[in-house]
This record gives structure tokens, C-alpha cells and sequence, in this order.
């Protein structure tokens, strides 16, 4: 696939659009069915075949399924060795961007899963608890690829990752004791002590993220070094980017396959849970993309904001759920439970974004004619 940019279809889409599809893998062109056969894949095994579980469960990195971290490395890899790291610093002075990210995922981010996890599991302290560990932690790693599919802006989400991360490290424990006791007490809600190792926060940050972008940047210098940036954009990415995808499908399968009795035996449980995940992605995309357009970004920055903001780290969340409380824990299902919702909305959000994009285009066309 020449790679200009990644494109997936929209309704009527204009005539450059139609080439960039025209050219579309297989993969590509029909991602959404994947990813649906790669969530119906994983529950069936996980359901017909329980003794997978215990084999991919096998082999740990820290709370992790090394198969589960494997699938993360091999989607993140080829989109960071995608980013123009020499870009950086340009998008480090876009203040107005750093300002808006932060607020909504450290500000409201975590106050609106709070809300919504009491709203709608009031005697449910498990679920309700793993919710608000999801809420706490901003997504480091399928965010990106949901970024690179809305053709948003790759060099603002390594940023914004990368600095979402750092503060995820030091502030992590901090939120949960707020949200989980300090805050609770103070509405005269239960409460609950939590302990927090920030030494396996740090690990999961390294593990999945630390690695994948050490060796994208690695291998960004090293490529346009031995080979000259021709090569590298023209044979080198297009070959790579499709492992993106495959990882992808990858981790979707594994991690559900993990959970699949669980999830499929109590559907009531999953529904419980979904309605505050779906109203929490929704809410926070939305918002998101609303303020950025407010302030003036251009739709990829915009675009990026909004994912950021709606994606969370669930490997993160299950991780501390599974220390604290064990693996059968209702926290962790929570947990588990949340990119069962989260993957489905946020590949139809790829789509309203890529509708919103076309939005975007056509008014800066009519401001450039209206103000030559």
C-alpha cells in the first residue's frame, strides 16, 4: 500500500479519497470485520476451549500474558517508527495542545468514570471499583493505532503518550487514593484503601511503551542513516505497517480468549458494565473533539486530542486490579470487560472522525475562497 496516509472508507467519499481506497489492502479495507471476527475468535476459544487460558497465561511479564505484551509491542512498533521524532520539538511549542490534553485526560477524565461508575453500579463496589482504576489510566497503546487510522497527527500522539505516561508513573497511585478514599469520604460514599506499587506502574509504562519507542526511534535514525529517507518512507514503512494490524488482531484474540468463559457466562455482568464505559467513551471523544475545534486545532491535532482522551490503559488497570485484589477478582473482569467495549466504539469513532475530517477540509476550502 503507497503510504501517503493510512485511509479507511467513509460514506461518499470524494474523489482522492476513492484512490487512496482503491489501493487499500484486504486488511485494511475491511478492518472492522477483523476486528470483529478477532473479539468473536477470542470469546469462542476462551469459551469451548478453557485449557487456552491456561496456556497463554502461562508465561508473565510482571501481571502481564506475555503473548498479551508481545501482541502490544508488535501493533505499537510499526507507528512509532513511523513518527518524524525530528518534529518533536515543533509540536512541544503548541501549548494550546499540551493544555487541552492534560485537562481533560488527568482533569476530567478520571472525575467523569468516577461519576459515572457511582451513577450506574451504586451497590456494585468490584465493578464499580475497576471502573474507576480504568479511568485513571490514559491509554499508551492501541490509542495509537486508532490515531494513525483517523489520520491524525503521529508526532502530538508520541507526545502526548509519551507525557501521559510520565505523569500515569507519579500520579497513578496518588488518583486512586483520591478517587477510591479522599474523595468518597467526602460525599460520605464507601471507601476503600488501596495500596499502589508505582515500581509495577513503571514497568507496565516500560514495557509498553518504553521499548516499542525506543526501537521505532532507533530504527527511524538508523533507516534514514544506512538508507536515505526514500527508501525508508517508500519500501521500508509500507512493508512494516501492516504488522501494526496484525498485532492488533493479534492481542484482540489473546485477550479476550483469556477472559472468554467469564464474560460469555454472564452476559448480564458485561452489560452492567458496558452502559458506563459506552457513555465515558462517547463523553470523552466528543468533548475532546468539540474543544479542539473551539480552540482552533487543525483536525489531525484535533483528531489526536480526542483519541487520547476517550483511550485507556487497560492492560495497566487489570495489572494493579489482579496485584491488589487476584485475578478472578470482579475488578479485574471490569477490567477485561472494557476493550470488549472500548474496540468496537472507538473503530466507529476512526469513522466519524473520517467524516468530521471531510467537515473540516471542505469549511477551510470555503474560508480560503471567502478569504483570499
Amino acid at each position: 500500500m503507497p503510504q501517503a496516509r493510512r485511509s479507511l472508507h467513509v460514506s461518499g467519499p470524494a474523489p482522492e479519497e476513492r484512490a487512496v481506497l482503491a489501493r487499500l489492502s484486504l486488511l485494511d479495507r475491511f478492518l472492522p470485520l477483523w476486528i470483529l471476527l478477532a473479539m468473536a475468535g477470542g470469546l469462542l476459544l476462551g469459551r469451548f476451549f478453557p485449557a487456552i487460558q491456561g496456556v497463554l497465561d502461562a508465561v508473565r511479564i510482571g501481571n502481564t500474558s506475555l503473548p498479551i505484551a508481545l501482541g502490544l509491542l508488535l501493533m505499537m512498533y510499526p507507528v512509532l517508527a513511523k513518527v518524524h521524532y525530528e518534529e518533536l520539538g515543533r509540536v512541544a511549542r503548541d501549548r494550546r495542545l499540551l493544555r487541552l490534553s492534560l485537562l481533560l485526560v488527568w482533569g476530567l477524565g478520571p472525575a467523569l468514570m468516577f461519576a459515572l461508575a457511582w451513577l450506574f453500579l451504586p451497590t456494585q463496589p468490584e465493578f464499580r471499583t475497576g471502573l474507576i482504576l480504568i479511568g485513571l489510566a490514559p491509554c499508551i497503546a492501541m490509542v495509537l493505532i486508532w490515531i494513525d487510522l483517523a489520520q491524525g497527527d503521529r508526532e502530538a500522539a508520541a507526545l502526548l503518550v509519551a507525557i501521559n505516561s510520565i505523569v500515569q508513573v507519579l500520579a497513578y497511585a496518588l488518583l486512586g487514593g483520591f478517587y477510591l478514599k479522599i474523595l468518597p469520604g467526602w460525599l460520605g460514599l464507601a471507601t476503600q484503601d488501596v495500596a499502589f506499587s508505582m515500581a509495577e506502574i513503571a514497568q507496565a509504562v516500560l514495557v509498553f511503551l518504553g521499548l516499542p519507542l525506543a526501537a521505532g526511534f532507533l530504527t527511524r535514525r538508523i533507516g534514514l542513516h544506512l538508507k536515505g529517507p526514500r527508501w525508508y518512507e517508500q519500501r521500508f514503512i509500507p512493508f512494516i505497517s501492516p504488522f501494526a494490524l496484525y498485532g492488533l488482531l493479534f492481542t484482540i484474540v489473546v485477550m479476550f480468549a483469556l477472559q472468554g468463559q467469564a464474560i460469555t457466562s454472564d452476559p448480564l455482568t458485561v452489560a452492567r458494565v458496558a452502559v458506563p464505559l459506552l457513555l465515558y467513551f462517547a463523553i470523552m471523544w466528543l468533548t475532546a473533539f468539540a474543544v479542539g475545534r473551539r480552540s482552533g486545532l487543525s483536525y489531525a491535532k484535533t483528531a489526536t486530542l480526542a483519541f487520547t482522551a476517550a483511550g485507556n490503559n487497560f492492560e495497566l488497570a487489570i495489572a494493579v486490579s489482579i496485584s491488589v485484589w487476584g485475578v478472578s477478582s470482579r475488578q479485574a473482569l471490569a477490567g477485561v470487560i472494557g476493550p470488549l467495549i472500548e474496540v468496537p466504539v472507538l473503530v466507529a469513532l476512526v469513522y466519524v472522525s473520517l467524516w468530521l475530517r471531510r467537515r473540516f477540509l471542505d469549511n477551510t476550502n470555503r474560508t480560503a475562497i471567502t478569504n483570499p
